[in-house]
């Protein structure tokens, strides 16, 4: 039997993620991808099946020197949770693509919620804590 290929199984991941993560108009999807040199973040309303706001490193005002690495990742989190934001979105639903949640796709989304994405997320974290503590 043939072994898969890396990207294979990423896409057998990711199936299985999307079949478990629809986008609404009020909590749409933010899609990640991403090649050996850039980095992509969508935002989408899965059910109307429109693209709200987007942002990568082949834009000239994100690309930089910068390039796919994990500093360029920070910059599209932080510029895509804006243009988000400026559409009127405050909450998201994090799609990693079938990536392993390290490096550049983790400092994606700890960009966007650095930047304002789903600040209702820590607020149930630090209840949660608390009620941990209490324990």
């Amino acid at each position: 039997m043939a072994q898969k290929s890396r990207a294979e199984v990423r896409q057998g991941v990711h199936s299985r993620i999307r079949k478990k993560v629809q986008g609404t108009a009020e909590r749409p999807r933010l899609a990640v991808f991403r090649s050996l040199n850039h980095i992509y973040a969508q935002v989408i309303d899965d059910r109307s099946g429109k693209t709200l706001a987007t942002a990568s490193t082949t834009e000239k005002a994100l690309a930089g020197s910068t390039g796919g690495n994990v500093e360029a990742a920070k910059i599209v989190g932080k510029a895509i949770a804006e243009r988000a934001q400026k559409a009127g979105i405050s909450s998201v639903v994090f799609d990693r693509g079938g990536y392993v949640y390290h490096g550049r796709v983790k400092a994606l989304i700890d960009a966007t919620r650095e930047a304002g994405l789903n600040k209702h997320e820590e607020a149930v974290k630090e209840s949660e804590e608390k009620s941990n503590d209490d324990k």
